[in-house]
C-alpha cells in the first residue's frame, strides 16, 4: 500500500468509542495539573542541565577567537577549568533530572492505569457482550502498553528536547544573529515533512488499532471455540477470517510504516544540512569580515549538537502520535453511557416479573418476542429448550444484565434496570458456564462475592459446592496462589469456586446458565444435589440443557423460537405429551435419566 493512500474509516459501532482530540487534551492537561510540580522540576533540572551543556561551544569559540588573537597560558587554563566545571555540572544536573523524570513518568501512569482499570471493571456488561471482547482486550494490552513507554520515557524525553533546541537556538542568535541564520535552513524541509505526516499519522494508526483489536478477537474465539470448530468441520472458514484480518493488519502496519519512512529521511535530511549550511555562510562572512573564525565554530558546533535532540524528537514524535491513538482508545472507554438509569425505588417484594419481554441484539431482528413469566419466591424454575431457541437471552433478561428492549421485568415492582448494580446484584445473581480464576489466593477469589467473609465462610461455601475436600488439599489451602501462574485448577475446580461466590453472595434468586455444564453428568448432578440445602428458600431460574435438572424442578419453561411454548410442573408436561414430552423421551432413550 502506498503510504500516501488515505487508509479507510475504522469507525464500527459495534466497538466501543474513540474519545476525540480535545477530550485527550483534557485528559492530558487533568494529569499535568496533578503533577504540575514534579513536571515543574524536571522542566527546571534539564533547563540547568542544557544551559551548562551550551558552555562547550561557547567556550571553544572563544578560545578559538583568544588565540588567533593572542591570549595568556593563564586564560586558556581558566577557559579549559570553567569548561571541565560545565561538563561536570551537566552531568550530575542530568542525572538527577532523568532520575525525577522516571519518577514522573511513573507516577502519572500508575495513576491513568488505575483509572482507565476503575472504569473497565465498571463497564455496563451488556456494552461489552456488543463490543465483543477482541476490542477490550486490545485496549487493555496493546494500547496500555504504548501509553506505558510513552509516558515513562516519551513525555520526558520531548521535554528534553524541546528545551535543549530552544535554549540552543536562543543561545546562537546571541552569539551571533547574522551566522545563526544558516540554521534555518532545512526550517522549511521541518515544517513540510512533518505537517505531511501529522495530518495522516491519526487516522493511519487509529486503522492500525482497530485491525489489531480485530485480530486480537478473531484469535481469542479460534482457541476458545476450537473443539466446536473441528466437530463442526469450520476450519477453513476460520482460518479464511484470520488470513483477512491478518491481510488488513499487515496493510494498516504498511501504511504507518510507510509515514516513517518518509518523515524519518526528510528531516535528518534538513539536520544534516544545518551544519553544513552555518559553515558555508560563516566562512563568507568571516572573509567579509563579518563574524569571527570563533563565532562561525561556536555556531557550528550548536548546530551539530542539536542534532541528536532533533532526531530524538523526531522519533518521539512518531511515538508519542502513537501514544495518543492508543490514549484516545484508553480514555473512549470511559466515554461509554451507562445502559440503565437508577431510579431510587426500593423493591417491596422479593417477586421477579417479566411482562411481554422482547430484546434484540440487533435493532430489527428480536431474539425475545413477548415473553411473560412470573418466578414465584422460592420455586425452581427450568428453562430448557433448543440451542439458539433464546434460554440464555431470557436468564439474561432476569438477572438484569440488559435493560429489554420492550416490556420489563421487575423486582418488588421495580424493573431490575432502575436498580443500582450493588443492589441489583443483592436480588439476582447470574453464574453461566463462562468462569474466571483470578490471580491471587484461592480465598481472595472468593472475596469477590463478599469482602468481608472469614475464612469459616469461605470454607462453607465451598462445602456448599462441594469443593471443601480438594480445597482443604491445596498445597496452602485459602491461601493458595491461583491462577495464571499459581496452582492450577481444573475446569471443573474453577467452575465450583465461581458457585462458591455465588453462595457468599447470597441473593434471593439465582439465574444459572448451565452453571454446571463442564463437570462430567455424574459431577454435576451430585453437585446440583449437594446445592438444594443452598437453595432452599430461594428463587432459582435454571437454564439446563441435562433434563434432570428439569425434573427436580417446581415447573419447567420450554423456549423455543423467542417464545414460551410450554410451562407447568414436570409431570403435567409429559403427559401433555408436546415439546417437552418429546425432549424428555429423547433424552430419556439416550440414556440421559441415568445417574
Amino acid at each position: 500500500m502506498s503510504a500516501t493512500t488515505a487508509p479507510p474509516s475504522a469507525a464500527d459501532p459495534r466497538r466501543l468509542p474513540i474519545a476525540d482530540s480535545s477530550e485527550v487534551r483534557r485528559t492530558v492537561g487533568r494529569l499535568f495539573r496533578r503533577h504540575r510540580g514534579e513536571l515543574g522540576g524536571v522542566a527546571v533540572l534539564h533547563t540547568v542541565a542544557a544551559v551548562a551543556g551550551l558552555a562547550g561551544p561557547f567556550l571553544l569559540g572563544r578560545f578559538i577567537d583568544e588565540v588567533a588573537g593572542g591570549t595568556t597560558t593563564e586564560r586558556v587554563d581558566t577557559l579549559a577549568l570553567v569548561l571541565v566545571a560545565a561538563v561536570v555540572v551537566q552531568a550530575v544536573v542530568t542525572r538527577f533530572a532523568q532520575r525525577l523524570s522516571m519518577v514522573f513518568g511513573e507516577r502519572v501512569f500508575a495513576e491513568l492505569r488505575e483509572e482507565f482499570m476503575d472504569t473497565v471493571t465498571r463497564l455496563p456488561l451488556s456494552t461489552v457482550e456488543k463490543a465483543g471482547t477482541g476490542d477490550l482486550v486490545a485496549r487493555t494490552t496493546n494500547d496500555v502498553n504504548k501509553l506505558q513507554h510513552a509516558v515513562r520515557f516519551g513525555v520526558p524525553r520531548v521535554l528534553v528536547c524541546v528545551v535543549t533546541i530552544g535554549l540552543t537556538l536562543v543561545a546562537s542568535f546571541l552569539t551571533d544573529p547574522l551566522v545563526a541564520l544558516g540554521l534555518l535552513v532545512g526550517v522549511p524541509i521541518i515544517w513540510a515533512a512533518t505537517r505531511w505526516y501529522l495530518r495522516r499519522a491519526t487516522p493511519g494508526y487509529l486503522r492500525e488499532s482497530a485491525a489489531y483489536a480485530t485480530l486480537n478477537g478473531t484469535i481469542t474465539e479460534a482457541v476458545e471455540g476450537a473443539r466446536t470448530t473441528d466437530l463442526l468441520w469450520l476450519g477453513s472458514r476460520v482460518r479464511r477470517r484470520l488470513r483477512r484480518d491478518l491481510s488488513e493488519a499487515f496493510a494498516a502496519e504498511s501504511y504507518t510504516l510507510g509515514l516513517r519512512l518518509r518523515l524519518i529521511p526528510s528531516l535528518d535530511t534538513a539536520v544534516a544540512i544545518a551544519p553544513i549550511a552555518v559553515v558555508l555562510w560563516g566562512a563568507w562572512l568571516a572573509s567579509q569580515d563579518l563574524a569571527s573564525v570563533g563565532t562561525v565554530a561556536t555556531i557550528a558546533l550548536y548546530a551539530h549538537q542539536m542534532g541528536g535532540p532533533v532526531f530524538d524528537l523526531v522519533f518521539w514524535l512518531d511515538e508519542l502520535q502513537v501514544a495518543a491513538v492508543a490514549l484516545a482508545r484508553v480514555v473512549g472507554v470511559g466515554l461509554v453511557g451507562p445502559d440503565r438509569v437508577t431510579s431510587g425505588a426500593v423493591p417491596t417484594s422479593e417477586e421477579v416479573h417479566a411482562r411481554e419481554v422482547r430484546y434484540a441484539y440487533r435493532e430489527g431482528h428480536d431474539v425475545l418476542h413477548g415473553v411473560s413469566v412470573d418466578l414465584r419466591p422460592g420455586e425452581r424454575l427450568a428453562v430448557v429448550g433448543p440451542s439458539g431457541a433464546g434460554k440464555s437471552t431470557l436468564g439474561r433478561m432476569l438477572a438484569g444484565i440488559h435493560p429489554p428492549t420492550g416490556g420489563s421485568v421487575t423486582v418488588g415492582d421495580v424493573p431490575l434496570v432502575d436498580l443500582p448494580l450493588e443492589d441489583l446484584r443483592g436480588h439476582v445473581a447470574l453464574v453461566t458456564q463462562e468462569h474466571h480464576v483470578f490471580v491471587g489466593t484461592l480465598a481472595e477469589n472468593l472475596r469477590l462475592a463478599d469482602p468481608a467473609a472469614s475464612d469459616d465462610a469461605l470454607r462453607q461455601a465451598l462445602e456448599a459446592v462441594d469443593a471443601r475436600a480438594w480445597a482443604d488439599d491445596l498445597p496452602a489451602g485459602l491461601a493458595t496462589e491461583v491462577g495464571s501462574g499459581g496452582h492450577p485448577l481444573s475446569a471443573a475446580q474453577a467452575q465450583q469456586v465461581a458457585l462458591a461466590r455465588l453462595v457468599l453472595l447470597d441473593p434471593h434468586t439465582l439465574v444459572l446458565d448451565e452453571a454446571t455444564s463442564l463437570l462430567d453428568p455424574r459431577a454435576a448432578r451430585h453437585l446440583e444435589r449437594s446445592l438444594n440445602a443452598v437453595l432452599t428458600g430461594r428463587t432459582v431460574v435454571a437454564i439446563a440443557h441435562r433434563l434432570h435438572t428439569a425434573h427436580d424442578a417446581d415447573r419447567v419453561a420450554v423456549v423455543d423460537a423467542g417464545r414460551i411454548a410450554e410451562i407447568g410442573p414436570h409431570e403435567e408436561l409429559v403427559a401433555a405429551g408436546g415439546d417437552y414430552a418429546r425432549l424428555w423421551h429423547s433424552w430419556q432413550h439416550e440414556g440421559g435419566g441415568t445417574s
